[in-house]
Parts: C-alpha cells; sequence; structure tokens
C-alpha cells in the first residue's frame, strides 16, 4: 500500500487534518517515556502513519534516524523496520498518533531487539 494522501482543510475557527476516509483503519496514540524506546520492529500485514504529536520524537526508519517535529507525517510501509525513541534530552514523554492500515493483530510484532526480554 502506498501511504493516502492526507488532507488539510482550513476553517473559520481553525483547521483540520484528515489521515484516513472510510479505510478500515486502527488508531492509537503511542507515548514513549524520557529515555525508552520501544522494541525495533516490523510487520507483515500492516502499513503504518505515524504523526509526532510532541517536540522530541525519534524514529528510527530502515537505518535512518528521523527527528520529525510536532505535526509531520512519518509512512511506515509493511515490513520496514522501525522503532520509537524519547530523544534522551527530552525532559518530557512523547507522543505519536499512529494509523494503522491493513489486518492489524499486535502478534504481528516481529521484534528485532527488545529492551524488556519480550520476543
Amino acid at each position: 500500500m502506498q501511504k493516502p494522501a492526507s488532507l488539510h482543510v482550513d476553517k473559520p475557527w481553525g483547521s483540520f487534518d484528515q489521515y484516513a476516509l472510510n479505510t478500515p483503519c486502527t488508531v492509537k496514540i503511542l507515548t514513549c517515556l524520557p529515555g525508552q524506546q520501544l522494541s525495533l520492529q516490523r510487520h507483515s500485514h500492516r502499513d503504518e502513519l505515524w504523526v509526532a504529536l510532541d517536540p522530541g520524537v525519534v524514529v528510527d526508519l530502515d537505518g535512518a534516524v528521523l527527528r520529525p517535529v510536532a505535526g509531520e507525517e512519518v509512512w511506515l510501509p509493511q515490513g520496514s523496520v522501525h522503532r520509537l525513541r524519547c530523544d534522551p534530552s527530552t525532559p518530557h514523554p512523547v507522543r505519536v498518533l499512529e494509523v494503522s492500515f491493513g489486518t492489524f493483530n499486535e502478534a504481528d510484532i516481529e521484534r528485532l531487539q527488545d529492551d524488556y526480554g519480550r520476543q
């Protein structure tokens, strides 16, 4: 799947950003605590769109290190190796809006490296 087009619409009261329209998806907000990181992982059955919500978000994606600003989108294609981290100099948790496209199942996480001993 290719990254779906997001839509920005200005309104008299402000604006909205639309990430999915009539598309089966799962939506979460991931929170990563200071000094912590998620598993280095990949998925076989879903693509993910991450939208940084706070300063200090760090994304490892296929060997690249990305530092998206709040509101910036990061596309994680199915099979890509990725991880969310909280920048070590950030004293607060960081959050990412995650929109998963495809069949969602937590068992679809293939952990390649994990700080907490999970398989």
